[in-house]
């Protein structure tokens, strides 16, 4: 699978933004696709993940109810809706796709198999 994510940008506090991650290659749909996002001397974060099939969303306790993950299956698309966003949202966001047995680790980088390139999100103050 390659992953290409897009959307990124420089935004106002408060404002929203919407991320999207294109794929190619294997079956798209079998695979849960997340996001992660890394700040300069950060590790890399979960932010939300979404399962194949009947779609699961999983989020970090700090974005739940500001952000928003969806899947076009259709379009090989999945994206991320960000709002209200703040400067301590500014970082390069990832997209990630991997197939899990287990649930418990789709928070957790090194299950992910293929990631995109990142793509920054700054939010000025």
């Amino acid at each position: 699978v390659q992953l290409q994510a897009s959307g990124g940008g420089l935004v106002q506090s408060g404002d929203s933004r919407r991320l999207s991650c294109v794929a190619s290659g294997r079956a798209f749909n079998h695979y849960t696709v997340a996001w992660f996002r890394q700040a300069p001397g950060r590790e890399r974060e979960f932010q939300a993940a979404i399962s194949y099939g009947v779609g699961t969303a999983y989020y970090a306790e700090s974005v739940k109810g500001r952000f928003i993950i969806s899947r076009d299956n259709a379009k090989n698309t999945v994206y991320l809706q960000m709002n209200t966003l703040q400067p301590e949202d500014t970082a390069v966001y990832y997209c990630a796709a991997a197939r899990f047995l287990n649930d418990n680790h789709v928070p957790t980088a090194r299950y992910y198999n293929f990631w995109g390139q990142g793509t920054q999100v700054t939010v000025s103050s």
